[in-house]
């Protein structure tokens, strides 16, 4: 089998990639194995030092990083920097924070008994195409200080992206076989999961793949974090900042193009205030500029394959004919697909119910506050939500209430490399980031001593 990878603003061909033979994979197995008995005895400073290494790699070649990003899925080149730079600040974080997360825990008992963390192996990803690096970083980076190795399968669309990660690996330091990027078919994923060396599985990706691997997974008892899709809401209330609110809200709808699992996909506003907020939301929208990714002044590029705008064509095309009404936008050309805003959205249309992964934000009318809460939680995902009011003590209320892994109030909903972060319901399983996330894949062992 042939990765493409194409550049989805010119559809030119960048490269192919052959697919490994199952030979070539059981060989990149068995090295898997030999480093990471070699790699579990290494003391946290020599994990820390080479971490730090390949933070500065990161760094110094986050021009050219970026370009193989946006070149391969299209999004703008300054977001594809920022991606790079966010990504080796992650680095740095538990470069210099894993060895105190994983000290021993010691407990109040007659006898002296103690937690250990220890690394499992190594840890099979199947990561992304729309946060190249970052999705790939943010588990990388804790499970390689736990101790343990990983292979990675990347999106067949990001190949090269793939490649660039396990050459810096390589330059800072980290020995053969500790980070491998596995170009595999779907017909491989099971004997990976199978093979004895791995024993955490982690996946960033849609419903169904997570369903299919959680399955695999579960088959062969090997521990999985999951985290699938999301349809975020995004809560106005009657006091809140509508100006802020709204131009966050285009920000959060558009951010790589609208092709993020956190973004704000469910803008539910109550009916008092809804009439200014979609005025100002519009004109947000039409503010923004959507184009060639590499050129100055472009909000947002294509989308990443010209199935994927099909898509989202067809999402938007059979919410109109259930009463949703156009706004802003709604033309598309190959990927390139303009700013969308559509309003009156009802529960039981495409647009509310189907995850839409591209630049269609939709306005769903609340009658009051409880309303708006009900109308979030009424839905099979559950990744994250924002709140918007002036009201700290009451969007606290509201935040307990939502059925979500994440929830901001009056800000951009976001990861961060020391909260932790992951989804409910549809959205997944397990935390990735902050101290929780390095723990997803140890073997947290309970050590007594008389």
């Amino acid at each position: 089998m042939t990765f493409k990878s194409i550049n989805p603003f010119s559809q030119e061909i960048i490269a192919e990639y052959e697919a490994l033979t199952n030979s070539q994979l059981n060989k990149k197995l068995e090295l898997a194995e030999t480093a990471f008995k070699n790699w579990k005895n290494t003391s946290s400073q020599e994990r820390a030092d080479k971490m730090q290494k390949l933070a500065n790699i990161l760094r110094a070649n986050k021009e050219k990083l970026g370009l193989i990003i946006t070149s391969e899925m299209g999004k703008i080149i300054s977001e594809s920097i920022g991606e790079v730079e966010k990504s080796a600040s992650n680095c740095d974080y538990y470069a210099e924070h894993a060895e105190q997360m994983l000290k021993d825990v010691y407990y109040d008992t007659p006898f002296k008994s103690m937690s250990v963390y220890d690394p499992m192996g190594a840890v099979f990803a199947v990561m992304p195409w729309n946060y190249p690096f970052w999705q790939v970083l943010r588990y990388a980076a804790p499970a390689i200080m736990a101790g343990n190795v990983t292979l990675l399968k990347h999106a067949s669309n990001v190949i090269g992206c793939a490649k660039a990660i396990e050459n810096a690996f390589l330059e800072a330091g980290f020995p053969e076989g500790v980070f491998q990027h596995i170009g595999i078919e779907i017909g491989q994923v099971e004997s990976v999961i199978a093979a004895d060396i791995v024993h955490g599985i982690t996946l960033t990706g849609s419903e169904g793949a997570g369903s299919s691997v959680a399955a695999l997974a579960g088959k062969h008892i090997k521990k999985t974090v999951m985290e699938l899709g999301g349809s975020d809401a995004f809560i106005v209330l009657n006091d809140a900042n509508l100006e802020k609110a709204a131009e966050v809200a285009a920000h959060s709808r558009m951010l790589n193009a609208g092709q993020a699992c956190i973004c704000a996909k469910r803008f539910i506003v109550t009916e008092k205030v809804a009439d200014e907020f979609v005025s100002l939301f519009a004109k947000s929208m039409q503010s923004l500029q959507q184009g060639d990714p590499l050129k100055k002044g472009i909000h947002l590029g294509p989308l990443a394959r010209l199935d994927l705008a099909e898509t989202l064509a067809s999402q938007l095309e059979k919410s109109l004919k259930q009463g949703a009404k156009l706004v802003v936008g709604g033309e598309y050309e190959n990927c390139n697909f303009q700013p969308t805003l559509i309003d009156f959205v009802a529960v039981d249309s495409v647009a509310f119910q189907e995850e839409t992964f591209g630049p269609l934000a939709t306005v769903i009318r609340a009658k009051d506050e409880n309303d708006a809460v009900a109308i979030a939680n009424n839905h099979r995902y559950g990744l994250a939500a924002a709140i918007w009011t002036e009201d700290r003590e009451k969007a606290y209320k509201i935040a307990r209430n939502i059925e979500a892994g994440n929830v901001f109030v009056n800000s951009l909903v976001r990861s961060d490399s020391r909260v932790p972060f992951g989804g409910v319901k549809k959205s997944g399983y397990g935390r990735e980031l902050g101290a929780v996330g390095i723990k997803e894949f140890v073997n947290m062992k309970s050590v007594v001593i008389e």
